[in-house]
């Protein structure tokens, strides 16, 4: 129980951190709404167990091991945080150039796209690969088939709830967030740090 209790104070501290999955949550829970948000943090949740099943079964070490691998990943995981970041980028500027009567508030994505996002988001993120090959070795036992479901349910329990509670707090402030030029600015801002994140992570 206290290795559980550690190992979710981890995943915690790394989740508290802004980075690619915080700022999913936040554009997606703003230009979408509350519910996207946290259909967003679902699949941050999900990709965080699969990460620990896969440090568990080798292939998070070997993708650390392999520079060529690491490289694919982190390529991958760069365009795709630097294509969101574009994508909202754009449609802030439509939205400034835009009279404020003719911008249609409360578009959301659907629930799986969402829930995409938030997946795809965790899994390329190539810091994962460094993270969970670095924390798994100290909390598994080898072998031990129910101590990885285990850590898998907590990781995936306190990233999502970390998350959850953020797309709720979002929420509660969304009535000024949906003014038009707020949500265009906050649009254009999370979209110029998806892709100074995509670039940091391809140059790094």
């Amino acid at each position: 129980m206290t290795a559980l209790l550690v190992f979710g104070l981890a995943i915690l501290l790394a989740a508290v951190v802004p980075g690619p999955d915080f700022a999913m949550v936040v554009r997606n829970t703003v230009v979408s709404g509350r519910g996207s948000g946290m259909w967003t943090a679902a699949g941050i949740g999900l990709g965080i167990a699969v990460w620990v099943v896969a440090t568990s079964i080798g292939l998070a070490a070997l993708l650390a091991a392999s520079a060529l691998a690491f490289t694919a990943v982190k390529l991958a995981g760069a365009v795709y945080l630097v294509y969101l970041g574009v994508r909202a980028i754009v449609a802030a500027v439509r939205e400034r150039r835009r009279p404020a009567a003719a911008i249609e508030l409360g578009r959301g994505m659907s629930r799986w796209a969402a829930f995409r996002s938030g997946l795809l988001c965790n899994l390329l993120n190539p810091k994962a690969v460094v993270l969970f090959t670095a924390l798994m070795p100290q909390f598994l036992d080898t072998g031990d088939a129910l101590r990885i479901v285990e850590l898998a349910a907590v990781g995936m329990a306190v990233c999502a709830g970390f998350y959850l509670a953020l797309a709720n707090l979002i929420g509660l402030m969304r009535t000024f967030l949906e003014r038009p030029r707020v949500r265009a600015w906050l649009n254009g801002a999370t979209g110029a740090v998806m892709v100074a994140l995509g670039v940091r992570v391809a140059a790094n």
